[in-house]
């Protein structure tokens, strides 16, 4: 069974990275890189900062910033577990796909995907109740974690699993935030 279910996501993986072009792949180059996505950031925190003010709002600012950080560091210890061959290393399929980046790090699960949506999981939590469109932050994952297919070194799974993770530690983290907010606001 987990042997078709492998075989299956490296089918799918083949065919949705194949779906691309070269006239799309500065655009998908540019959206895997999260430098890029800085203004959204800024414009997150600025969110924070007016809806809970500099106080309240710095220590939330401060508990994204730890939160990317423990999602990142938790997602390298998961693929150094796992070692899952990326897909641009994968013998198998490797000349199948369309590869314009090459990580030699292990592909599950897949760190954009978890950290994007524990970010923004997270953001939604804190921010929902202050701006009605701050669910729109969502479709960031999603576009995000895309683009590791696009680029052909993830596979489905490995962001299916990122996404599931990152969502589940969100929320875990927004409840444990929740308790120490209360004691001290």
């Amino acid at each position: 069974m987990l042997d078709n279910l492998i075989h299956l996501d490296k089918n799918l993986l083949v065919f949705l990275n194949n779906l691309g072009s070269e006239q799309w792949d500065p655009f998908w180059l540019v959206i895997t890189n999260q430098i890029y996505w800085s203004p959204l950031f800024i414009f997150i925190f600025y969110l924070t900062i007016k809806g809970y003010g500099w106080k309240r709002g710095g220590i939330m600012i401060l508990s994204m910033i730890l939160l990317v950080a423990f999602s990142d560091q938790f997602t390298n210890l998961i693929k150094n577990n796992v070692q899952r061959l990326r897909p641009n290393n994968d013998p198998e399929i490797m000349h199948l796909l369309r590869t314009l980046i090459n990580p030699q790090s292990y592909s599950f699960t897949s760190g954009h995907a978890t950290t994007s949506t524990f970010f923004s999981v997270f953001v939604v939590l804190l921010l929902k109740d202050k701006y009605k469109y701050i669910y729109f932050i969502l479709f960031w994952p999603l576009i995000f974690a895309y683009s590791r297919l696009y680029l052909g070194v993830h596979f489905p799974i490995d962001i299916s699993a990122g996404i599931i993770l990152g969502a589940t530690l969100a929320n875990i983290y927004y409840f444990f935030f929740k308790k120490i907010d209360k004691r001290f606001f």
